[in-house]
């Protein structure tokens, strides 16, 4: 088949649908059948980058407040600089 001939056999199913079933246009645009379709959800966020990790697989993206692992270690003397990752 071709896409007339497609298109054409569609447009016949719909109206024999809509006979079948006693429905009109009106009632069909009212159901919301021509609506525009809703947009699509927006991508996820992509994961955070992790900047600072220690030992025990504790991570931060360095965004925020500095997470307990890491101000305990900068408060016992420890640099920051010595958890940053890559």
């Amino acid at each position: 088949m071709t896409v007339k001939t497609e298109r054409a056999a569609a447009i016949r199913w719909i109206q024999d649908q809509m006979a079948d079933y006693d429905l009109t246009m009106d009632e069909l645009r009212a159901a919301g059948c021509f609506d525009p379709p809703p947009p699509p959800p927006p991508p996820p966020a992509p994961p955070p980058v992790v900047c600072y990790r220690n030992a025990a697989g504790q991570n931060w993206d360095g965004t925020g407040e500095m997470p307990d692992w890491l101000r305990r270690a900068v408060n016992a003397g420890q640099s920051v600089e010595f958890y940053r990752v890559g």
